[in-house]
């Protein structure tokens, strides 16, 4: 009888501690695909990162985690450098441009004015010249306040050391972000006129909205035609633009969303999405478009991701 009772009891206490490691998961799955994703720039390499932190996670005795968000941040910081390595060789070899993959998001991310900027393509792109655990300790601290320790834990690294690395990343950050600090109200009114440029194929009114200096970048991933380096200046971007519009008219859609925190465009060709525009504005010009046109990098934006801090 006894041995029955074990045999029973074994599986049922199993159950309720996968259970319950399941239900802790899930209540910071959001936290941890935003901490992976803002380390890797990549929605697709942020999923496979949160499975295979689940699985380490799957593993631990709950009773033993004094932590549990710490316990799991930790966890999904050290995969996502271990990626972010990886990540590091395959880009060497990227054909064009490299941008990072566009999310879908809901307003409650542009609310939040900080998790809005340390998500924006710009922010990202920043992010993508510090050092791996430079990376890491910036985001565990700017973007989520984590203390020194916690962040030490999971890079590896004597809180000491980290403090120094945060300081190094602030600074290198300060020096190559953006400027300009516009409304999210500014953003929206300039790309509406940008869109009534592009859909109406106005030259005059298109050169009107983009900043002389302009920028655009435009990643295709070896999968879709793409500019192959950066397209600077107005008048480049403008015919660029105009061209490929004016070649598909009466086949394009194009639709305002939020796209990684920000105002954004889909743009779809035969009802299929075939690029996304993100865009960064300063004193009412568009200075900067990073335009997503890789296929294997558009599946996010059918839905709108969660992110949380």
């Amino acid at each position: 009888m006894s041995e029955r009772t074990t045999d029973t009891a074994g599986p049922a206490a199993h159950d309720d501690r996968a259970d319950a490691a399941t239900e802790v998961f899930v209540a910071h799955r959001n936290l941890l695909f935003t901490v992976a994703y803002e380390m890797l720039g990549s929605a697709a390499d942020a999923e496979d990162v949160l499975q295979e932190t689940w699985l380490r996670w799957a593993d631990v005795d709950l009773a033993t985690v004094r932590e549990q968000r710490a316990y799991l941040v930790r966890i999904v910081t050290r995969q996502a450098l271990t990626r972010l390595r990886a990540l590091g060789r395959r880009k060497e070899s990227y054909v064009g441009t490299w941008l990072p993959e566009p999310l879908l998001t809901a307003p409650d991310v542009a609310e939040d004015v900080e998790l809005a900027d340390s998500v924006s393509m710009a922010m990202l792109l920043v992010m993508e010249t510090l050092q791996p655990t430079e990376r890491a300790v910036f985001v565990l601290r700017e973007v989520f306040d984590l203390p020194y320790d916690e962040i030490a834990e999971a890079v590896g690294k004597n809180p000491a050391a980290v403090r120094q690395i945060a300081h190094r990343a602030r600074a290198h950050v300060a020096a190559r972000r953006p400027r300009d600090v516009v409304s999210p109200a500014e953003t929206r009114a300039a790309l509406a006129a940008f869109q009534r440029a592009v859909e109406t194929g106005d030259l005059q009114n298109l050169l009107d909205i983009l900043a002389p200096d302009v920028v655009l970048l435009n990643d295709g991933g070896g999968l879709r035609r793409a500019a192959p380096k950066p397209i600077v200046g107005s008048g480049k971007v403008a015919r660029l633009l105009g061209g490929g519009f004016n070649r598909f008219r009466g086949r394009t859609c194009v639709e305002r969303v939020q796209v990684n925190g920000h105002p954004g465009l889909i743009v779809r060709l035969d009802g299929e999405i075939a690029a996304v525009v993100a865009v960064r504005v300063g004193v009412g010009r568009i200075t900067g478009l990073y335009v997503v046109r890789s296929p294997e990098k558009l599946s996010r934006v059918e839905r709108e991701t969660a992110l949380s801090r």
